[in-house]
């Protein structure tokens, strides 16, 4: 068989750094920090009292009242940022055949919001089930990609991956092979994530996840640095237009960039630590690169998982010397992670957009808020740090790992006709 060609040609984001695309990217290359005191809820008796929070997001601007109230804040986010993707597309316009169009989205939670409101109600009630009917359909990890649908009327393919902080890559590799499999003209594929409230905070520091600098945290997220202690938690979504290129190219669509390949794999060591010499994120690079039929030396840019936990990172930068070798010191890595916090189910969909905006513009994003060198990670590596590098960037590769081994990576090429 064949295979199709895949491009994207539309994007869409609400992010803690800005909530359009031109936003999210100018405040990305400018290394704006989106960490600040959680203004949500009360959290001062919380080991962590920061978050990389959605500032200035007006709801009214997607949702009329009344169907706002039924939709949880991680829909809210997942439904605006593809709104603005397809609207950036122009798939949604007459003549375009929309059973040939579908929605693949990824969410690690889904509404814990709505969880916790609901919940919360019926423990401090008098035991009477007193529920939302709307409890069930807000919480659902699936529901935000039937909303696309149906707001749209895309009749393709429709469902929701949940991998942890993986989801939105794997849903992204899902919508990838869909269309070049002949499956679907066009996928609007993302994910999305709304996870600060008390029980995320608190849940999170039970793991001992999560950075308690308290003292600073606009400086919290620092991945590399020898000072790292953890994630930041972060929120929102994002979202793109996967497309068959001759179908893209019949409507006289701009593309941004092309998919050329997808990896994934397990770790099969713990539930929230990965392997200590990155076995499953060797796996995942190098089946992505060999999807995408390239050799490690092609690559000019790696968007990492980068979350700033010790463990994490230094796993990561291991599997980064397994599958480059000394060509891991000629590419620039960075980790969006540290301006944007982590995103959970939506950190592979802001990052994959991050990774296409980059190959477009021949800019690498930075690694912000290192100040203290880890004698443990090689000098060698070019981490971006602290400031956006101009280079020309014609293949870049872009990792998410979740909570269970869940391990996926994309390639990412500048389009040649």
């Amino acid at each position: 068989m064949q295979l199709k060609r895949v491009v994207v040609t539309g994007l869409g984001a609400v992010t803690p750094l800005g909530n359009n695309i031109i936003d999210y990217w100018t405040n990305l290359v400018n290394g704006v920090s989106g960490a600040a005191f959680i203004k949500r809820f009360d959290a001062t008796k919380f080991k962590t009292r920061f978050a990389c929070e959605v500032k200035g997001f007006n709801v009214d601007d997607y949702f009329d009242k009344k169907e706002a109230r039924k939709i949880d804040a991680y829909s809210h986010y997942g439904i605006a940022s593809a709104t603005q993707a397809i609207a950036d597309s122009g798939i949604d316009k007459e003549g375009i055949d929309k059973n040939e169009i579908g929605v693949i989205w990824g969410s690690g939670i889904g509404g814990l919001d709505t969880f916790q409101t609901e919940t919360f109600a019926f423990a401090k009630g008098d035991g009477t089930p007193r529920f939302n009917p709307f409890f069930i359909p807000k919480m659902i990890a699936d529901i935000c990609s039937g909303h696309i649908s149906i707001r749209f009327g895309l009749r393709g393919p429709n469902f929701t991956t949940v991998s942890a902080c993986a989801s939105s890559t794997n849903a992204l590799i899902d919508a990838f092979n869909y269309i070049r499999w002949g499956k679907a003209n066009a996928i609007v594929t993302g994910g999305s994530e709304a996870a600060i409230n008390e029980s995320g905070i608190g849940g999170f520091n039970a793991c001992q996840a999560m950075s308690q600098r308290n003292d600073s945290p606009e400086t919290a997220s620092r991945p590399y640095d020898k000072e790292r202690d953890g994630f930041v938690l972060g929120e929102g979504g994002g979202a793109l237009v996967l497309e068959e290129l001759d179908h893209a190219q019949k409507r006289g669509a701009k593309i941004y960039a092309e998919i050329i390949g997808g990896g994934m794999s397990g770790d099969a060591f713990h539930i929230t630590a990965p392997h200590p010499d990155g076995l499953g994120a060797t796996l995942v690079m190098s089946r992505a690169l060999k999807d995408a039929g390239i050799q490690a030396t092609e690559i000019d840019y790696i968007n990492t998982h980068g979350t700033s936990t010790p463990l994490g990172d230094s796993a990561e930068l291991k599997a980064i010397g397994n599958v480059f070798g000394e060509h891991a010191f000629k590419l620039n890595i960075s980790s969006t992670k540290s301006m944007t916090g982590h995103l959970l189910g939506a950190a592979g969909a802001i990052e994959a957009i991050a990774t296409v905006l980059a190959v477009k513009n021949n800019i690498v994003p930075p690694t912000i808020n290192h100040s203290v060198v880890d004698p443990e990670i090689d000098s060698r590596l070019n981490l971006t740090l602290n400031k956006m590098q101009a280079r020309t960037i014609n293949v870049a590769l872009t990792n998410t790992f979740g909570f269970g081994g869940h391990n996926a990576a994309v390639v990412v090429k500048k389009f040649i006709q």
